[in-house]
């Protein structure tokens, strides 16, 4: 199963989280990683951010990043939202 955490950090508290599971193993990896981080964006009522080139980088070497107001185009409340792989 792979499951993906999604939380929002706002002056170093944990504001929302949830775990998102996929079960549908035809999709590549990539492509769970993509449907997971949209799924905690609609449930966080959030645009889905852009994927810098430090992002691709920290999620490649540790299976988690932080997306900060940069990785976002509209406003956003709070400091972070972090993605992590949590199983596979």
């Amino acid at each position: 199963m792979f499951r993906m955490w999604g939380k929002i950090w706002k002056d170093n508290h944990l504001i929302k989280d949830t775990v998102i599971c996929q079960t549908d193993y035809s999709m590549s990896r990539t492509n769970m990683v993509f449907q997971s981080l949209d799924d905690i964006c609609y449930e966080f009522d959030l645009g889905k951010p852009i994927w810098l080139s430090s992002n691709i980088n920290d999620f490649k070497r540790h299976a988690k990043t932080r997306f900060t107001k940069d990785s976002f185009i509209e406003q956003i409340d709070f400091d972070y939202l972090e993605i992590e792989v949590i199983e596979e």
